[in-house]
Parts: structure tokens; sequence; C-alpha cells
């Protein structure tokens, strides 16, 4: 396989980390079909030697990459290219989505919109370099003055440049920018409030919640949102929708 390790190789003079670099280098690779579907990738020794970065770079760029769901590690097998969703997602939530229970109307109240520079686990999942500043929003969502949900997003100052211009809707704002969200990565998780989120939210320190960290992509692949949401396990059912495109064969 003639593979273009030239174009995926990280510039040592640029300020963005280098795994940073490997990381989206090689899923412009992955995507643009460098790798098949199920198709072995190199080891992470391999790549290193290849693109001329440390174990240790190397190890960071495919971690990410397996965040993103682009590879799956199989232990004392490997790591390959992970199968995708064919059809891109005109709205993330439609995949998987967080229902109210009890059937309220949910009403969205702000807690802060600011510019600031991005934090360290910001950088790495959005893919910015250590002076990038971001937009940070948070707000609650309300159903019949019961606070269910306390969201918090993250996004590139190049996508949102002024979050006080997002009305109710941040995807419909991204989307009237041209850069809308077609694809999101979700992981769900069981946690217990600190104390600082049961404030906000108005609940007892240590309740029980569903954090769910939502990462969305543009049709370039590119990661332009990072969102924690924390929601009570007693107001909302987590719906999840599954589909799969039938593979055919032509002759």
């Amino acid at each position: 396989m003639d593979i273009p390790w030239q174009s995926i190789k990280p510039d040592a003079a640029s300020v963005t980390p280098l795994y940073i670099q490997m990381a989206r280098k090689l899923a412009t690779a992955i995507l643009g079909g460098t790798w098949s579907i199920g198709e072995a990738l190199p080891s992470e020794r391999m790549l290193a030697d290849a693109l001329g970065v440390s174990r240790i770079t190397s190890r960071k760029a495919m971690a990410l990459l397996a965040e993103q769901g682009l590879i799956r590690r199989a232990r004392g097998a490997g790591t390959f290219i992970a199968p995708r969703i064919g059809d891109p997602l005109s709205n993330p939530l439609t995949l998987t989505a967080m229902k109210p229970r009890h059937g309220g109307t949910c009403g969205a109240h702000w807690l802060s919109r600011a510019m600031r520079a991005a934090h360290g686990d910001e950088m790495v999942q959005l893919g910015l370099s250590p002076d990038a500043r971001v937009a940070h929003i948070q707000r609650l969502q309300v159903a019949d003055g019961i606070v269910m949900a306390l969201e918090s997003s993250t996004f590139p100052a190049t996508v949102v440049p002024d979050p006080h211009a997002i009305g109710d809707s941040p995807y419909a704002f991204l989307l009237q920018r041209g850069t809308p969200v077609v694809r999101a990565l979700q992981r769900f998780c069981a946690v217990n409030a600190s104390p600082q989120i049961a404030m906000q939210m108005d609940l007892a320190p240590g309740t029980a919640l569903l954090r769910s960290v939502r990462i969305g992509y543009t049709a370039e692949q590119r990661a332009i949102e990072l969102t924690h949401m924390y929601c009570r396990s007693d107001f909302y059912d987590l719906v999840a929708e599954v589909c799969h495109q039938p593979v055919t064969n032509e002759i």
C-alpha cells in the first residue's frame, strides 16, 4: 500500500501539539480512503518511526482517533479502521436523544456566555492551538419550573465569534453560519453531582446524574462542538436509534 507519509507527518515548527497534528492528518487520510474499513493500521511504533515522532506522541494521537470513533483497538490483535455511519445527521440528537419523561415543555435558562482561552481538554477534543480562544456557554434545561439538565458547550472562536448571537438552538446558529454539525460522538456515564453542579441545578450534592459528553463534527470532520450535559435520571429517558446500512454486492 502506498501510504502518503509526507502528508501525514506533523510540522515540528507549528504551535499545535504534534499529537493533535498527527491525529488530524491520520483522520483525513482515513476518511479519504487511505485505509479501508476493517483494515489494520500500522502499530504505534511503526507510525512513530515513519512520521519521525516519539512513541508517546503516536500513542496520544491514536487515543484521540479512538475517542473520535475512527479506529477500534483489539487487545493482542492490533488497531483497525472502525465502521462509520453512512448518512450525515442533520441534528446529532436524532441519533441519541434525551427525552423528558414527564412530557413537560423544555425551555432554556442562560447561566453564562463568554469568550475565553481554551482549556486543556478543549484544545485536545477540538484540535485547538495553545493560544486559541473559544466561545463558552452554559444554560439550564427547565420544564415546568424544574431544572432537568445543565448544559455546558464550547466552540472555537472562529466558528462562534460572539456567543451572545446564539439563540434557542446552537445547532440552528451553526447551520445559519454555514458550519452545521453533521456527525456527533456522544458518550454517557453515571456521575454524582459535584457541589458546584448541585448548586446550579438546585439539587443535593452527590445526587445521581447521567453525564453526556458530545463532540460535534462538520462535514469536513472538523470538531467544532464540545458539550457536557448533566441530566437528572428521574426526569430523562435515553433513547437511541441504531441504523444499519445493508451491504449489496453488485456484479
